[in-house]
């Protein structure tokens, strides 16, 4: 089904049953959480969450689902907040498929769910499979790149247990000659890999980050790092964690082999964080078109040509899901620790925002 019969089948079909069956009009946010629960096809996904065959059958999977969704779109800061707001509203306990409170399972549950759908990557599935169904039989105008710091509740790796051993060398300056070994740089070796192999390169751990904010001043914080991949009209098709020193140029290549996978873009637009040769030419062998910010070094700065430049103001649109994934979508709210976990928490934002603006495009 494509998106405008979805929409006519939720709009004209759905929302009427649902309010003659829950005697009552559905609010703009119960709306939105019935939009996004029909478009990302949870129930689709669910198969390793229900019964393999041995010990008791377990119960209320995709209900768990539904209502950590619901706790993306409501913005609630923990699993309590969302348990307290499923026991005051008796709407939106139904429409994750708990008839009463007592049927609401305990917050171990909840937590005992949410690891496990973290181990298996079940949000990034459920993202990927929305991007490809309603993304990749169309041409992409701009693909915008850009990164955003994730504040962690954990406690930050230090620095020495992140660096690699140095080769031990004698003291003083080398002789005449003689050239210690150049260190081979990241974006050197990503382009001559698969996707899988890059990624499992990429630091994962929470450490301390730095980087300039809009005024030019450095700002700092501890946890990670979200790069994230978007389309025209706001829609994110990719999104990788790592931590937060990472430098942004080091995740390019890897977010651009996934996003590949799902759609095919014309324009690459990234900052000047991301002018590398290296990923100059990896977006040209993808055959798309890079508008890439000088980054001037040491030299002078290449201005863009008239037309380059109305494309890079596209680029907002990174910078655009960014913030909303942070202001409405639980971004600032981090209450899991490790990788995996905060990874997923921010992933269930992300299925939201791609589900809104995905409806968007029809209206």
């Amino acid at each position: 089904m494509n998106l405008l019969n979805l929409w006519n089948s939720i709009e004209s079909y759905l929302f009427p049953v649902l309010e003659t069956s829950l005697e009552e009009e559905l609010s703009i946010k119960e709306q939105e959480f019935v939009r996004v629960c029909s478009v990302s096809e949870l129930e689709n996904h669910i198969m390793h969450l229900n019964w393999q065959g041995v010990g008791r059958k377990p119960k209320d999977r995709l209900s768990i689902l539904k209502a950590f969704v619901a706790k993306a779109v409501y913005n609630l800061s923990t699993t309590r907040a969302l348990i307290d707001y499923l026991n005051s509203s008796p709407t939106l306990r139904r429409l994750c498929g708990w008839e009463s409170k007592s049927s609401i399972p305990h917050e171990s549950k909840f937590s005992r769910i949410f690891s496990q759908i973290s181990d298996l990557n079940l949000c990034e599935q459920i993202h990927k499979s929305m991007v490809i169904k309603h993304c990749s039989d169309h041409i992409v105008g701009h693909l915008s790149r850009d990164s955003t710091s994730i504040d962690g509740r954990e406690k930050a790796v230090p620095k020495l247990l992140l660096s690699e051993e140095k080769p031990i060398r004698k003291r003083g300056r080398p002789k005449k000659g003689e050239e210690p070994p150049k260190k081979v740089r990241l974006v050197e070796i990503q382009p001559k890999n698969a996707l899988e192999d890059n990624l499992k390169m990429l630091p994962i751990s929470c450490n301390k980050g730095t980087k300039k904010n809009s005024n030019g001043y450095k700002v700092s914080w501890k946890g990670y790092k979200l790069h994230v991949d978007c389309i025209d009209g706001d829609i994110p098709v990719s999104a990788i964690l790592t931590s937060a020193s990472l430098h942004d140029s080091q995740a390019a290549i890897p977010l651009a082999q996934m996003s590949n996978e799902r759609v095919t873009s014309l324009y690459d637009l990234m900052d000047a964080a991301y002018d590398s040769p290296e990923i100059h030419q990896f977006s040209r062998e993808l055959g798309h078109i890079p508008i890439i910010d000088h980054n001037k070094r040491r030299g002078e700065k290449k201005i863009f040509d008239c037309f380059q430049k109305r494309r890079y103001y596209e680029r907002s649109t990174a910078e655009r899901v960014n913030s909303n994934l942070k202001d409405n979508y639980g971004g600032r709210n981090i209450r899991v620790k490790g990788h995996k976990k905060v990874l997923t928490h921010l992933m269930f934002g992300i299925i939201a925002i791609t589900a809104n603006q995905l409806f968007k495009l029809v209206l």
